[in-house]
């Protein structure tokens, strides 16, 4: 996967420098998320005239934001390279991800797209000495060239309170802007 990922990733940029001198695709991203869990009290017998109770079966468990910047195939195709931080706390966590993103976005109407993005690379627990290990995610959502709605599934693989993994659920909006440079060539 790794190989494969690596491979797709010099193609991508060899081929946008070679296209360079023409004209240049790139696009920044910019998301921003809240992850949820289960609700550990909802069936507990708490008085609910206590300020403290909820009975939503979901409660929030963390926040998140990340940026990135990478090229674009007519904003349809989209590779980058992001970064950000999430806050997790449950675990009593904040981890840095930097990973490679894929990402397509097909129109299905005339100013809507679903976006689907695919994440790999690696994440660091800050604060907790040299952990880190391998962080993956999985992005879909739906929205326009600028604004988009999203759902995410992400994983932290290194052991942290006695589980082999960190994962999250989260929602959120991404922001993106698609740069179009034309060069000035003397013919």
């Amino acid at each position: 996967m790794k190989r494969i990922l690596l491979v797709i990733a010099s193609t991508t940029f060899v081929n946008s420098f070679i296209h360079s001198q023409v004209s240049k695709f790139t696009y920044t991203q910019f998301d921003i998320a809240v992850s949820i869990t289960g609700n550990p009290d909802r069936d507990n017998s708490i008085d609910p005239n206590e300020s403290s109770y909820s009975n939503a079966f979901f409660v929030p468990n963390g926040l998140g934001s990340q940026i990135g910047y990478g090229v674009h195939y007519k904003k349809w195709l989209t590779l980058g390279i992001h970064s950000g931080m999430d806050w997790k706390w449950d675990n009593k966590l904040v981890a840095v991800p930097v990973f490679l993103n894929l990402g397509l976005n097909p129109k299905v109407g005339v100013d809507t797209r679903i976006m689907l993005q695919a994440g790999f690379g690696k994440g660091f627990a800050l604060g907790r000495g040299n952990l880190n290990g391998e962080y993956k995610k999985l992005k879909l959502g739906i929205g326009s060239d600028e604004f988009t709605i999203f759902a995410e599934i992400s994983d932290y693989a290194f052991p942290i309170h006695n589980e082999k993994s960190i994962g999250a659920i989260s929602f959120g909006v991404t922001l993106q802007d698609f740069f179009y440079y034309k060069s000035e060539t003397s013919e």
